[in-house]
């Protein structure tokens, strides 16, 4: 057998996010499987051989090194994953992800769990049709025709209509179809650390705060009251002007822009630092900057527990920081989710933390890029 093998599939989803599912799919087929070369068009259609909701189907065309029954194991623990029980495969029902090989190679295969080329193909149209998208001239081993003569002939008539979702074949791919990606978090949550992996790992243009540079920092936590107001103007003005210069400026090197903030947190601090005084005139001073500022394509927001956040402060040592008192961090809590509740409409992506750990362990991690994937599908759908 080859290094490598070509196998056609077939993909499809009727429940939930039906669009969620099959790229959700395709990412854990790239992950665990092999290399996704192409993908079809997404085609929408009726439950056929039983009452359902309609489905989205699709083909891809997947290189791997795995043998036919690999394969279908690794399908079968994918659709598993999904919910998909096992009963489910006697019969027709309704499914948040189906997975089926079509060819593999030009292999001819009968066996008691699995037969290749697949026995009903040429019998669907919604098989038949995103096949012809990706390898219109490959020849059915048994039937001796190819995907679009088998179609011409395909006696299933029922509608099928072409969709406007495009499928992304790896998590490089999705990510880079991004414009700007926003981590914000509470102090000690690793907002910082989290852009720096993202940026490393996916080719993103890195956006870092200059707060470490700020003179009024150390004097602010030695006393509020009175650096409050310098504090936040400099902090306001240095991240307008990063943003002008940073986020309008593409590196055509890099795939998308990722910041460890968001300019909106100078309101959120403000909000929390300032006398009421002094935040009114420092809003309408904001509000000015707010509006030519580029937006986020995403914003997501790292939430951890004040005691974590205490923990995480005190580890990585700044001296001006350890005096940082618990009620100031729930405040900023506090504020950052108000921010996002009185911003439905914003594309928001809020992970809790607990106890994960994505610097030292790989899988807390893992975690937490799906579920920014996830986020950035439902972006997309």
């Amino acid at each position: 057998m080859k290094d490598f093998n070509k196998a056609y599939l077939s993909i499809g989803s009727n429940l939930g996010n039906r669009y969620l599912n099959l790229q959700k799919a395709l990412l854990l087929l790239a992950k665990k499987v092999g290399v996704i070369q192409k993908t079809s068009s997404v085609y929408e259609n009726g439950a056929v051989g039983f009452d359902g909701a309609d489905f989205l189907n699709a083909c891809i065309l997947l290189e791997t090194s795995l043998a036919p029954s690999e394969l279908l194991a690794q399908l079968k623990d994918i659709e598993l994953s999904f919910g998909r029980k096992k009963n489910n495969d006697v019969g027709y029902a309704s499914r948040s992800i189906d997975l089926d090989i079509l060819y593999f190679d030009d292999l001819i295969l009968n066996g008691a769990g699995l037969s290749i080329p697949h026995p009903r193909m040429a019998e669907r149209n919604f098989v038949l049709k995103p096949l012809a998208d990706i390898a219109p001239q490959f020849y059915h081993p048994i039937l001796k025709k190819d995907t679009r003569n088998l179609l011409q002939e395909c006696k299933d008539k029922n509608k099928l209509e072409k969709t406007e979702y495009r499928f992304y074949k790896n998590r490089t791919e999705l990510f880079s179809q991004l414009q700007f990606l926003a981590i914000e978090g509470n102090i000690g949550a690793g907002k910082s650390t989290l852009a720096k992996k993202i940026a490393e790992d996916f080719n993103a243009k890195l956006v870092l705060e200059r707060f470490a540079d700020n003179a009024f920092l150390p004097k602010f936590y030695e006393d509020q009251a009175r650096y409050a107001f310098p504090l936040e103007m400099s902090f306001l003005a240095d991240r307008y002007q990063q943003f002008t210069d940073d986020t309008s400026q593409f590196d055509l090197f890099k795939k998308f822009m990722v910041s460890d903030y968001d300019i909106f947190k100078s309101l959120i601090f403000a909000k929390i630092t300032l006398q009421k005084e002094e935040f009114e005139l420092y809003k309408k001073v904001f509000n000015f900057m707010y509006n030519e500022v580029k937006k986020p394509d995403i914003y997501v927001y790292l939430y951890q527990n004040t005691e974590r956040l205490l923990a995480n402060i005190k580890k990585r040592g700044r001296d001006y920081e350890q005096n940082i008192s618990p009620d100031y961090l729930e405040k900023i809590n506090r504020g950052y989710l108000d921010f996002i509740k009185s911003h439905p409409h914003q594309n928001t992506l809020l992970i809790d933390l607990g106890t994960l750990d994505f610097v030292d362990n790989s899988m807390d991690y893992e975690v937490i890029l799906e579920q920014l994937e996830t986020g950035i599908i439902e972006l997309k759908s």
